[in-house]
């Protein structure tokens, strides 16, 4: 407790009576024989040494003067010191971020470079790739017609290339879309929840559900610009034009058919419409967002035909924590629209209607630090003077109220 006031006796009277006192307990203890004379020597000789090293002189118990007002001044400057420490732990683990861009990392090609000799150069040309994850549902085509293809390898051509440069288990499946999948692509989000479908819709949903496709998997790919495509196939699309143009197929015409070929689209050009779950380059960035989640393509011209571009800028980002190892990651900005099947045909472009992501890399990278507070010696030292500035403080304020109220007392005497 800090007292409210203590009574000004000279150092040299304090040191006599503590000298006093010590030598009075000396004695009692020689007397019961707990102690002998080398021990009780030892003592003295290390208060005294002790005591040479305090610069501030300690009255002992028996003249200091408490009283209630002094325990309300103890109580404040505790109160005042320990939400000056609460304050300093909060900022102490509050999260601050800084950003700061550097030129990337430059990855030489495999074709590029002489590694003959070098195979630990080979692997670490290897380690140069990044997942691609990709999970898009069109629930109007059905799988038999729709294609996916990676900087030109398509999944349908005749030597199976994409096979051979994508083997497991960075692979591609297409399967039926679950309930939730073709809700997910036909329903628009704001109506869309999981408990919204009704008894008497469930079995026509899940008739509908099996003309559509939903294509999942993930790709490994190299950490340079490239292109993915999820569109309708060749031969899929060959097929629905003769048959919406000319009432037959003549590509089952021309292979002795007779122009009675399976047309899953019923006369009509084929719907891409589709929903993006998530298309993802690599680790996701925990503090971002990533814009190629749940994105909606409607193709609302009539005829369903249209391409949807996706133009995609990898940033690549080093996320740093506290407590955690090194993320490398990457940050996607992401352009869209709709290429009508119009301008496809002024362009006497050879893409098919579905969807087009062309990705690239950006050649400045992102590091991402996020750390809290201050060094935790600055953090110590500041508790540190927080507590010995309270109490100085306090003990300075109560010294001039008591000296005034004396004084005040002494005059009206």
């Amino acid at each position: 407790m800090i007292p409210s006031r203590m009574s000004t006796i000279p150092p040299s009277v304090v040191e006599d009576k503590v000298v006093l006192v010590e030598d009075m307990v000396c004695k009692l203890r020689r007397e019961v024989g707990k102690v002998s004379d080398t021990q009780i020597n030892r003592h003295n000789t290390m208060a005294h040494l002790l005591r040479s090293y305090d610069a501030f002189a300690k009255p002992i118990d028996s003249i200091r003067e408490r009283s209630v007002t002094g325990g309300y001044i103890t109580i404040l400057a505790l109160t005042s010191a320990l939400l000056l420490l609460l304050s300093l732990l909060v900022n102490q683990l509050q999260t601050t971020t800084r950003h700061s861009m550097h030129l990337a990392e430059s990855i030489p090609s495999l074709l590029f470079t002489n590694l003959f000799g070098h195979s630990h150069k080979l692997k670490q040309l290897v380690g140069h790739h990044i997942p691609l994850r990709v999970h898009v549902t069109f629930p109007h085509v059905d799988c038999a017609s729709l294609d996916y293809s990676h900087d030109g390898n398509s999944a349908s051509g005749p030597e199976n290339i994409f096979a051979h440069y994508h083997k497991s288990p960075y692979t591609f499946t297409k399967r039926k879309p679950t309930v939730r999948e073709y809700l997910q692509a036909t329903v628009p989000a704001t109506s869309f929840t999981a408990t919204n479908v009704n008894t008497n819709a469930a079995a026509m949903i899940e008739q509908k559900r099996l003309e559509g496709c939903t294509l999942l998997g993930t790709l490994h790919i190299p950490r340079v610009g490239g292109t993915i495509t999820v569109s309708v196939s060749p031969e899929a699309w060959r097929r629905a034009v003769s048959i919406s143009t000319f009432g037959i197929d003549l590509q089952s015409i021309m292979s002795g058919g007779g122009g009675r070929g399976v047309d899953p689209f019923h006369g009509h050009l084929p719907n891409v419409t589709h929903y993006i779950h998530d298309i993802t380059f690599g680790s996701a960035f925990p503090p971002g967002s990533n814009p190629l989640i749940g994105a909606h393509h409607i193709m609302d011209n009539g005829s369903g035909v249209a391409l949807a571009s996706v133009i995609v800028k990898l940033v690549p980002t080093s996320y740093i924590r506290p407590f955690h190892s090194v993320m490398e990651t990457y940050q996607a900005s992401v352009a869209r629209h709709i290429v009508q099947p119009e301008t496809l045909a002024n362009q006497r472009s050879t893409m098919l209607p579905g969807l087009l992501v062309t990705y690239d890399f950006t050649p400045l990278a992102v590091k991402h630090v996020e750390h809290r507070g201050e060094n935790f010696l600055i953090f110590l030292s500041s508790m540190i003077a927080v507590v010995g500035g309270v109490y100085v403080t306090v003990s300075a304020v109560s010294g001039m109220v008591v000296d005034s109220v004396q004084a005040v007392a002494k005059k009206l005497d």
